[in-house]
């Protein structure tokens, strides 16, 4: 079996990377990195240096395009700031009722759709995202959650002709847990970038800098990155 795994260069996707290549080996394993328009490219960046260590092929997809009219924080023509607080302080002011400001509009469902198509062409049987529970939590990231992983999951497994489908092995775990696994995994951490800023060093004060440290902090460790 072959299986396409979405790489950011993100603790979570790197850690569904080494999930995947553990299971099926690095030849049966390819990384798909998608540009969205963000304000940086420090994520690329990284998801490279994790292909590259892990030996595995990489694919790139551009579909800054079709957020070009939205104002989420996150992307290049915004006007907002990225909100330097928790995303449990964020969703408290939102009152669990709509996404956080960083929430790129149904990035992950595109972001699935289109690795589907790539992962037919490539011979791929299983799509790897890295989806967690602490993302969809109080409707921050509502993309991120188990009805929509399970719903996405039914459309690809119908669209494909019973040919594909999709894994978030950790939908249902915290940060701190994915973490853990990676740490069993010996995933390089070191080569991760999850800030929302494209500084030289990570801002430490957005949201997911904030999950991120807390995260290794669960695990008793330290950040390898910093």
């Amino acid at each position: 079996m072959k299986a396409l795994v979405l790489s950011s260069g993100g603790v979570d996707s790197t850690t569904a990377l080494g999930l995947a290549i553990k299971k099926y080996g690095k030849d049966n394993v390819i990384a798909l990195s998608i540009s969205y328009g963000q304000k940086h490219d420090k994520e690329i960046e990284a998801a490279v240096k994790v292909a590259e260590y892990y030996g595995v092929e990489q694919l790139f997809l551009d579909l800054a395009k079709i957020f070009e009219y939205s104002n989420c924080s996150l992307l290049q023509q915004s006007t907002e700031e990225i909100p330097e607080e928790s995303y449990a302080e964020q969703i408290e002011k939102t009152e669990g009722e709509k996404p956080v400001s960083t929430y790129v509009p149904f990035r992950n469902g595109l972001f699935l759709s289109s690795a589907a198509s790539l992962a037919l062409s490539k011979d791929c049987e299983v799509i790897y995202y890295g989806a967690h529970a602490d993302d969809s939590a109080g409707f921050a990231y509502p993309d991120c959650s188990p009805v929509f992983n399970n719903a996405m999951n039914e459309a690809i497994w119908e669209g494909s002709g019973h040919q594909l489908k999709i894994e978030a092995p950790f939908v249902n775990m915290t940060k701190a847990d994915v973490v853990k696994m990676g740490i069993e995994l010996g995933v390089p951490y070191e080569l991760t970038w999850s800030c929302y800023e494209g500084g030289d060093k990570p801002c430490g004060k957005c949201g997911t800098c904030i999950d991120r440290a807390k995260a290794f902090e669960a695990n008793g460790i330290s950040d390898p990155a910093l």
